[in-house]
């Protein structure tokens, strides 16, 4: 997600050594509602707003179109027309939260709706409950689409101000190996995400989320595409 959540009271009862004026920076690391977006066209650019979807269990161990299992706990979506292992940014325009996916489905084919997010993507953006949700997606991929592998990792934080991204990157570098900043400009912002990996498997992300949750980090697996 990108405005990751801020839960790291309970750090205090960790093993993580946060210094205490990172609460507040971490405190501030949720990014701005994005609704206000008015973002210009340029080539290979995708942005569409209109009505998101989600699906879960009824769809686990189904194939996808790409080839992949579906597996809902993936930041994963569908689309209709975007390329598969196209990248985009959804965001939930009625509260503001923003969720990065990778298109490896089609659908959803019930009218009127144009993306249905994994369980997971959708429970970042505060989806599940009601079901629906109006939302911008915009593409975060280059005109020739993505690269080729995917990775994973997690990520600890995402922030408009470098200096406090790179604050918290050095706290969590104490602590974790291969703690890096990945930058992610959409159409007027760019935004500093702090992860730790990456991991060729989803399973060792999922044990350093883990550990990091156990410190009061709001962690969360993403995945990236690498060359």
């Amino acid at each position: 997600m990108l405005q990751t959540g801020v839960g790291w009271a309970r750090g205090a009862r960790s093993s993580l050594r946060i210094a205490p004026s990172l609460l507040f920076l971490v405190a501030g690391c949720s990014l701005p509602p994005l609704s206000n977006w008015h973002p210009g066209p340029r080539e290979g650019h995708y942005v569409e707003v209109g009505t998101a979807s989600w699906y879960g269990p009824g769809f686990a161990g189904n194939h996808t179109s790409s080839g992949e299992v579906y597996n809902m706990r993936d930041m994963t979506a569908a689309h209709q027309t975007l390329p598969l292992g196209t990248r985009v940014v959804v965001t939930n325009l009625e509260n503001g939260r923003s969720v990065e996916v990778r298109i490896n489905d089609r659908g959803p084919f019930a009218k009127g709706r144009i993306i249905d997010l994994s369980h997971a993507a959708a429970s970042e953006i505060a989806l599940v409950g009601p079901g629906t949700a109006r939302v911008r997606v915009e593409s975060i991929d280059g005109p020739d689409g993505p690269p080729g592998t995917i990775t994973y990792a997690v990520q600890a934080g995402a922030f408009q101000d470098s200096v406090k991204a790179n604050d918290l990157r050095l706290a969590l570098a104490n602590q974790f190996e291969n703690v890096y900043l990945t930058p992610l400009r959409t159409s007027d912002t760019l935004y500093y995400r702090v992860r730790v990996g990456p991991f060729d498997r989803r399973d060792d992300a999922a044990s350093r989320a883990r550990t990091l949750a156990l410190g009061g980090v709001p962690a969360m697996i993403v995945e990236e595409v690498r060359p």
